[in-house]
């Protein structure tokens, strides 16, 4: 049974960043801050994408005249294997971006036709099969992440006096691979393609080696799908390059090697690729949902205060590569940055930097907003009196409630209760024991104000919360351990 797709994102040809009917593609308006030329320019486009850590291989050196020669047509796929993007599918959509800024017209193609396959690149084990409706449900969901994510882009880069005209075009590949019947594909695209060239190909050659799991066979045609994607949007719209992570290199020139084979005007318009690094930790681990590392770009799975806490706990060996090549901020300005940073580590403005921009990209301003107010309470040492007590006054519990950082507990549990006993009951120390220790060593705070073994918690520690229901106090037991303790109103 196939999958229904929705409407909205079904279109073959649907502009991102418009409600209206679908329009054809046209060249983006010049940012203001570049020349015509400097647009037009290749040589432009792939220094800045090379600044940026964000090319790590071009299928020809002949795709650099072709950019230079006149506006072209750029995609990226996106895999709806679950119902969110994750920080590590960022890579591409931000090189489209860029594509976009300098004159050419991005595509997006969500795979809700592979996606009920699944992409064997980079796995040791076959994906589980998603069902129609879970399929579906993927797909609308990511759709709407994608049009986010270029409306925000477009504006940031708009207040940053980089306005552009986004014609970014987002399709999905069920809108021509339902009407693809099995005698099609073989004469289509099996007849084109060479066994020697699929079985060579590392998403392959990886899964038959000795003692390997194996592939399946629909696994294994995954690579002439994503092949006849590149062939069709060629065709029928005149695309000329794909990018794609790194682990996309064998799909990548399985769609230019059938486009050769296939297309009358394959000399007069070549098909190129370029693919982009993984995006990887310190220690070269892969982001992503296989790694189980995955930081969502949805609320619902990644709240938006540990969104923003993840790039702030960027160490100082990641920060760099990630401003770059993650934010929509000028090279020069974070080389600027970087330079501040050397001198003053401590201070962390370039993870500060990191985490405002990716949350404003992502979030929005407001979750920017409210993520600076949690930073404030919970890493900074000041005393809380006078405006640092309006600050903690403020806090929306809901942000933090389950990043573990709220400890809700009955008013006979905190007021007038020494502090030893109130930092076991908030889940900081296992022990009382281990809180009179903290206690005799100066760790123990209330409101950041050291307290000693015998210290109660008094009433007007409490600052009444936002609601106006109950009570809020910081207690702190070491250096890292911190809880928003609310006491609830009896």
């Amino acid at each position: 049974m196939r999958p229904s797709i929705p409407r909205s994102i079904a279109s073959t040809s649907r502009s991102i960043l418009s409600s209206h009917p679908p329009t054809p593609l046209r060249p983006l308006s010049l940012p203001r801050h570049l020349s015509s030329s400097s647009a037009s320019t290749s040589t432009n486009l792939i220094s800045e994408l090379e600044s940026r850590n964000l090319v790590s291989h071009i299928t020809s050196r002949a795709l650099l005249p072709h950019l230079s020669a006149a506006p072209r047509t750029v995609y990226s796929g996106v895999d709806p294997s679950a119902d969110s993007l994750h920080v590590g599918n960022l890579l591409p959509l931000l090189t489209l971006v860029h594509f976009a800024r300098f004159h050419h017209n991005p595509i997006v193609l969500v795979g809700g036709a592979t996606g009920s396959i699944g992409d064997p690149s980079g796995r040791s084990s076959e994906r589980n099969a998603l069902d129609a409706s879970t399929l579906q449900r993927n797909v609308a969901a990511i759709g709407q992440q994608i049009r986010d994510f270029f409306s925000r882009a477009k504006d940031f880069l708009a207040e940053s006096g980089s306005e552009f005209d986004a014609s970014v075009t987002m399709m999905n590949n069920y809108e021509w691979m339902s009407r693809f019947t099995l005698l099609d594909f073989l004469s289509t695209v099996g007849r084109h393609s060479r066994m020697t060239s699929m079985l060579s190909r590392d998403s392959v050659a990886s899964r038959l080696s000795p003692g390997a799991a194996g592939m399946s066979y629909t696994e294994f045609s995954y690579q002439l799908l994503q092949a006849y994607d590149f062939s069709f949007l060629h065709t029928h719209h005149s695309c000329t390059v794909q990018i794609g992570g790194s682990d996309q290199l064998g799909n990548i020139t399985a769609g230019i090697d059938l486009i050769r084979r296939t297309s009358p005007t394959s000399l007069e318009t070549p098909a190129y690729g370029m693919t982009l690094p993984l995006l990887t930790t310190s220690s070269g681990e892969k982001f992503g949902k296989s790694a189980g590392n995955a930081v969502w770009l949805s609320k619902g799975k990644t709240s938006d205060w540990k969104f923003y806490q993840f790039f702030l706990r960027s160490s100082d060996a990641e920060v760099e590569r990630y401003l770059k090549c993650l934010t929509l901020l000028p090279v020069g300005e974070v080389e600027r940055l970087m330079q501040e940073h050397e001198g003053r580590k401590k201070e962390r403005k370039a993870q500060t930097a990191l985490a405002d921009h990716m949350t404003r990209l992502i979030r929005g301003k407001d979750a920017v907003r409210r993520c600076r107010l949690i930073a404030e309470v919970l890493f900074s040492h000041t005393k809380i009196d006078g405006d640092a007590r309006d600050t903690l006054a403020q806090l929306n519990l809901d942000d933090i409630d389950e990043d573990d950082v709220v400890a809700r507990l009955n008013r006979d549990d905190v007021v007038g209760v020494d502090v030893t006993r109130v930092v076991v009951k908030a889940g900081l120390v296992k022990s009382r024991g281990e809180a009179k220790r903290l206690a005799a060593s100066g760790g123990l705070y209330v409101n950041n104000r050291q307290v000693a073994e015998g210290s109660a918690v008094g009433q007007e520690e409490l600052v009444p919360g936002k609601d106006g229901r109950g009570g809020l106090c910081l207690v702190r037991a070491g250096k890292a351990g911190v809880k928003v303790v609310f006491v609830e109103q009896t």
